[in-house]
């Protein structure tokens, strides 16, 4: 079995010397790098340009779209969606920003946003939405972390700083309890790895924004009302469903309650405007019919992260019942095969999932790990070859593409892939196993 317990580091367009140079900036305290705020026109300390902004979200949130399954398949259901978003960037403060908006397959229930203006939310959250007023303070609530530049003001005040030390994730490690350690015997990142974790100033901010763009788009402001009163209830009756979007979007009564204020005063004369919930409902009407089978997923991926892998097992059964080519289902299916070293059954839910969504990198990608362990190195090679095309930003495909090669007796290919592997990761097992390699056969200098 390869080895396990990577500890990924930065990598990508943004070096590392970059990074050290923005949080030394930080950490001692220099004047230097102010700039004015977009929503607030106040001059802050700010060392990340829009264009660094622009780049981390290109290198980034293909990772942790692909963590999260991947943009549906519903072409009609993104469009929608994207639609929402669209209508609110022309009335924000930095209306020229790259944007873009998506729904990712994940089944969790969380909406999150790049710097740079990727947007996305996930299956599991648009469920709990009851109409458009809502997904647009939703949305909102995302585009307003970008116009106040939340994650580059954490960057510039060095409390990110963590990426220099080959920490998990670019951002912030919030991965869900337990998920982390899967993904991680898997090569993977884990739940939310490349998320921002935003203060309750943020979440003010950021709620206050949204508030404004929605109402300026034409929708009634009770929709982000509506919003803080299920987040909250989902808070206190279901607190394990939301977490993750909680360990990154701080939530509290008193956000519930602001927006009830604002709705009462600033707002007062929008009071009224339309929530469209039967467009809402008629554009997901095919996502929620399959609410039951989300619903089991969940259940399945909780269980997974506490390491109950049979009951794990029956939960995702019976989502593949009710939706027998759900992706993210499928994907699930075989991490919990292949976390129970089940190689056989991992690599058949794995190459199913393939021919589900071939655009998509983790189903290649685990097809090929269950393929490594099954010593069919040459079939493993071409699934992390696939992966690699669709997912250059992540290294691990590089190191088990050596490691494939290795298992086929390729001393020279196989030093090549490692050597491009140590270019990116310098710790952890895969990068020790990688330099004690090319040590052995007379490649390391």
């Amino acid at each position: 079995m390869p080895p396990s317990g990577l500890n990924p580091p930065y990598h990508g367009n943004i070096t590392r010397r970059r990074f050290m140079w923005l949080t030394g900036m930080a950490a001692a305290g220099m004047a230097a790098g102010c700039a004015a705020n977009p929503v607030t026109g106040r001059s802050q300390f700010m060392t990340v340009s829009e264009q660094e902004e622009i780049q981390i979200d290109r290198q980034y949130s293909p990772m942790q779209f692909s963590d999260d399954y991947g943009p549906v398949q519903d072409a009609a259901l993104n469009a929608y969606v994207s639609g929402v978003g669209r209508a609110l960037t022309p009335r924000t403060h930095r209306p020229n920003m790259p944007y873009s908006f998506r729904v990712v397959n994940a089944t969790y229930i969380n909406a999150y946003a790049f710097p740079g203006g990727s947007i996305a939310c996930t299956r599991g959250i648009l469920l709990n939405l009851d109409n458009e007023a809502e997904l647009a303070a939703l949305l909102g609530h995302e585009i307003g972390h970008v116009n106040a530049r939340h994650t580059a003001e954490q960057m510039s005040k060095g409390q990110l700083s963590s990426i220099l030390v080959g920490g998990l994730s670019i951002i912030a490690d919030v991965a869900a309890p337990g998920m982390g350690q899967v993904a991680s015997t898997l090569g993977g990142a884990g739940a939310g790895a490349f998320l921002a974790s935003y203060s309750r100033d943020n979440e003010r901010q950021a709620d206050a924004l949204g508030t404004e763009y929605m109402v300026k788009a034409g929708y009634g402001p009770e929709g982000m009302v509506d919003l803080m009163e299920m987040l909250n209830g989902l808070n206190k009756s279901k607190p394990s469903s939301i977490e993750l979007m909680f360990a990154t979007h701080p939530m509290s009564d008193e956000r519930y309650q602001t927006a009830v204020n604002a709705v009462r005063t600033t707002y007062a004369q929008a009071k009224g405007l339309p929530l469209y919930r039967e467009r809402y409902m008629d554009h997901t009407a095919a996502l929620r019919a399959i609410k039951g089978a989300i619903e089991e997923m969940q259940k399945g991926d909780k269980a997974l992260g506490s390491k109950n892998f049979g009951q794990a097992e029956t939960h995702y059964q019976t989502a593949l019942k009710q939706a027998p080519n759900d992706y993210a289902g499928l994907v699930s299916m075989a991490k919990c095969q292949l976390i129970q070293k089940k190689f056989n059954e991992g690599a058949r839910y794995a190459q199913q999932a393939q021919s589900i969504y071939p655009q998509e990198a983790q189903g290649h990608y685990l097809s090929g790990f269950a393929e490594l362990n099954l010593k069919q190195y040459e079939a493993a090679y071409k699934d992390f070859q696939a992966a690699q095309r669709l997912l250059p930003a992540n290294p691990n495909t590089i190191f088990f593409m050596g490691y494939a090669q290795e298992g086929m007796n390729r001393r020279p290919e196989a030093a090549q892939e490692y050597r491009r592997y140590l270019q990116q990761v310098r710790q952890g097992k895969y990068a020790q196993h990688a330099q004690q390699r090319l040590q052995e056969w007379g490649y390391a200098r």
